[in-house]
């Protein structure tokens, strides 16, 4: 017999954990804006690819490769390409996450969030094996919130362009199997397709394991 998870009652429009991501991914944005500041943040913080040559030739000459280390599976994810690229991120993490975090509590959102940042640059590290190019950004976690948000509000409403009316769950089925066909077809070069579908993986996987639905158990499972 295995005790039920029990959420808590009180809700917040900006709940700690997503509060305190906001800002530090902020925080990280404005730091990148000094052209110094962020070529150190990008050598030392973005994810860099296992199995890369120590250098490449550039049109500038040859350029070192920095190496991969343990805490860029976290730390990527605070780094973001442009003010869109953050907006974007930040924006989805805030409108999905906010009901996920109010309903579980923000212990068990922060383990799930980096969770499926660390499975989605596990995924990415996979695929990108030896090309030396940096992944940076939250989308990895981001998608394993959309997707836990389909799974537990299936039939809440989201507006496609703030019009069009879809459900969640063909929302979330129909986004991954965009990414999915995205990667494979290699149609959007520059976007990590994998690092957000191992991102969703991932956190399916730990939900099952919250609910009990995989062979190795929790001591209290999370029903809803």
């Amino acid at each position: 017999m295995y005790n039920t998870y029990q959420p808590p009652t009180r809700l917040s429009v900006f709940p700690p954990v997503i509060k305190n991501l906001l800002i530090l991914n902020g925080l990280f944005f404005m730091a990148s804006l000094v052209p110094t500041t962020r070529e150190f943040l990008i050598d030392w913080l973005a994810l860099w690819p296992l199995g890369a040559p120590d250098v490449v030739r550039t049109a500038f000459g040859v350029a070192r490769v920095p190496d991969f280390w343990p805490w860029q599976l976290i730390t990527y994810s605070f780094l973001h390409a442009g003010f869109g690229h953050l907006f974007f991120n930040m924006f989805a993490l805030w409108m999905f996450g906010v009901q996920i975090e109010n309903t579980w509590g923000s212990r068990r959102f922060a383990i799930f969030y980096f969770a499926c940042v660390i499975g989605a640059a596990i995924s990415q590290l996979i695929v990108s094996w030896g090309v030396p190019v940096p992944t940076l950004g939250a989308s990895g976690g981001v998608f394993g919130i959309l997707l836990a948000f389909g799974m537990m509000f299936p039939n809440q409403p989201i507006y496609l362009y703030f019009l069009f009316p879809i459900k969640a769950k063909w929302f979330v089925i129909g986004y991954g199997l965009i990414e999915l066909w995205a990667g494979v077809s290699g149609s959007q070069p520059g976007v990590a397709h994998f690092a957000h579908l191992g991102g969703m993986v991932f956190g399916f996987l730990l939900i099952q394991y919250w609910r009990g639905k995989l062979p190795l158990r929790p001591e209290r499972t999370m029903r809803w």
